[in-house]
């Protein structure tokens, strides 16, 4: 068994996949501690769920796009993870923050869509996850990925460039999002284009997409 924060439906508000309705399993516990982490993950008042239980769920879910594992950081529980994904009834979509990539080997073959964050220590208050993110692409490449970067008004160059480089060594989307406070972004337009143009210089597949959920006021 395994401790679930939440399960629900609702439309994917980040990425390139923004507007798809999807079953979110959100897990408890996190391998990290990023500073502007907004979400309760935290196993207070979690339920236990057993893998055939979860799939019970996604089966009575037909109408979703795909069912999104989210956390927290559903890798540390991919052990658990592994007849889930085998046998789901939706396509996965995994959200995870890029740095599990001996956990990611487990479950991969199942697992269709991947949103990897790229951590950049400006934002998160936490150290350089360089390596651990290069190793984490270089197997969920293989798969519909794209890396995702929370940024705020501290991000740097160096940050810009080897986030940049990362994704051009493995020809993957890189999404800029910019931090939220509360429902408004903490850069203002100008920032946020001036940090897109940055990226374009090192490299073209790049966006600049905002948590729009919450624009909509959608959980």
């Amino acid at each position: 068994m395994v401790k679930v924060k939440e399960i629900f439906t609702s439309i994917q508000g980040e990425g390139p996949y923004i507007g798809y309705k999807q079953l979110f399993i959100r897990f408890c516990g996190c391998n990290l501690n990023c500073s502007y982490c907004d979400t309760d993950f935290d196993a207070i008042d979690a339920k236990e769920y057993t893998a055939h239980e979860l799939l019970e769920i996604i089966s009575r879910n037909s109408d979703c796009h795909s069912v999104s594992l989210t956390g927290g950081e559903p890798l540390i529980h991919s052990e658990f993870l592994l007849p889930v994904v085998k046998q789901s009834a939706l396509p996965v979509y995994l959200e995870t923050n890029g740095t599990l990539y001996r956990n990611l080997e487990e479950i991969i073959d199942y697992v269709t869509y991947i949103s990897a964050d790229i951590k950049l220590p400006a934002s998160t208050g936490g150290k350089a996850m360089w390596e651990e993110h290069d190793k984490f692409f270089e197997i969920a490449k293989t798969k519909k990925l794209f890396a995702k970067a929370v940024f705020n008004q501290d991000i740097t160059q160096e940050e810009i460039i080897k986030m940049c480089e990362l994704c051009k060594k493995h020809n993957i989307e890189l999404i800029l999002q910019p931090m939220m406070h509360e429902n408004k972004p903490s850069v203002d337009s100008e920032f946020m284009e001036k940090t897109l143009n940055s990226c374009l210089k090192i490299y073209t597949n790049v966006r600049l997409i905002p948590q729009v959920h919450k624009f909509l006021n959608i959980i």
